[in-house]
């Protein structure tokens, strides 16, 4: 079974590897350059990479590299494992001989899934390892905002990092076969296989991941310091409509989950004051007047400090980035050892 299963993994695993091997060896080879740029620059050294196209550009491959490789695993390797069979007939032949058929797919489950999981976890140490310097660097609060400043809390940089693409090349390898044995034919389960992925990868983020780990919570003080400026709608300047505010958020490397301005009593301010409007920027083509002349958001942040209004931030701080990683890597394999427990299930009752 298992020189079996090996040849017929052989070409997609060999295709595979061959990729990871050419984005090993760029990463090997630039690696040590970004790390004694990252000694000798200090705090300019976001600013020096970021300049720098050969990084930029092999940051974000090995980012998408890492992101992608799930759910090739899933749509190429699950997927037609046990749907090959079915769409061409042969497993009349395969579960007719010694090996039962729930050890026959028990046995490919084992060696390709964690084949996955291997190539998949090398891949993503390889990439955490190349960007250490760089999360260190944003970690201290560093950087202007460009690609390379974006802390691994956040999606989907996160994703891209640590432990946690096991867990997805784990469920996505499981899920490719639970569907192969549902749909039962090869291009169909290909296709679900990768837009189910897909979804989760897209839902999990967004209404899962942030309540994981407790998220913390903080305020901030309205000042003319900490106010960067408003949201609003209507036309800028007077007459305005201002939504909401937009106020220093000082947590380097920290996952900001939402931003709500509160009262003296704790309670979410849902409308803000129409002479606040006053502090929106008039537009680019107005002609300068005393009042563009000076900022307004200092008189704007008297207003705001005489209300007692303060800035309520709910996120994720970078300490949390390990706990995180931890329980969505758990929770992924849990689904997968489902799936692979209900594809076994069902191919004992398949005809």
């Amino acid at each position: 079974m298992i020189w079996l299963t090996w040849r017929q993994l052989r070409v997609q695993a060999a295709t595979i590897l061959g990729a990871l091997a050419v984005l090993a060896v760029g990463l090997a080879a630039t690696g040590p350059r970004l790390a004694h740029l990252s000694a000798a620059a200090a705090d300019d050294f976001l600013d020096q990479a970021g300049n720098d196209r050969a990084d930029s550009w092999v940051y974000l491959v090995g980012v998408l590299a890492v992101l992608a490789l799930p759910a090739i695993i899933g749509v190429f390797w699950g997927a037609p494992l046990v749907a090959r069979e079915l769409d061409a007939g042969t497993h009349q032949l395969a579960w007719n001989q010694s090996v039962t058929r729930t050890r026959w797919l028990v046995t490919k489950l084992g060696l390709t899934g964690l084949g996955a999981m291997v190539a998949t976890g090398a891949l993503s140490l390889a990439v955490t390892w190349w960007c250490a310097p760089i999360d260190r660097a944003v970690a201290a609060g560093h950087g202007n905002g460009g690609l390379l400043t974006q802390a691994r809390m956040l999606p989907p940089i996160f994703d891209a990092r640590g432990i946690v693409p096991i867990g997805y090349a784990a469920f996505a390898f499981a899920l490719g076969v639970a569907v192969g044995i549902l749909v039962r034919r090869t291009v169909p389960a290909m296709a679900v296989t990768l837009a189910v992925f897909i979804a989760v990868q897209i839902a999990v983020p967004l209404l899962v991941r942030p309540h994981l780990v407790a998220p913390s919570r903080s305020e901030v003080a309205i000042t003319g310091s900490t106010l960067q400026g408003f949201r609003g709608s209507g036309p800028p300047g007077p007459g305005g409509h201002i939504d909401g505010l937009m106020v220093e958020f000082d947590r380097p490397g920290a996952w900001r989950l939402s931003a709500e301005t509160v009262d003296a009593d704790g309670h979410v301010v849902r409308t803000l004051s129409s002479s606040l409007a006053d502090c929106m920027p008039p537009p680019v083509d107005a002609p300068p007047s005393r009042a563009s002349v000076t900022d307004p958001r200092q008189a704007c942040a008297t207003e705001l400090a005489a209300r007692d209004y303060r800035q309520r931030f709910t996120y994720q701080p970078a300490s949390h980035y390990w706990p995180l990683q931890g329980v969505e890597t758990g929770m992924y394999l849990a689904v997968a050892l489902g799936l692979a427990g209900l594809s076994c299930w069902r191919i004992r009752r398949l005809s």
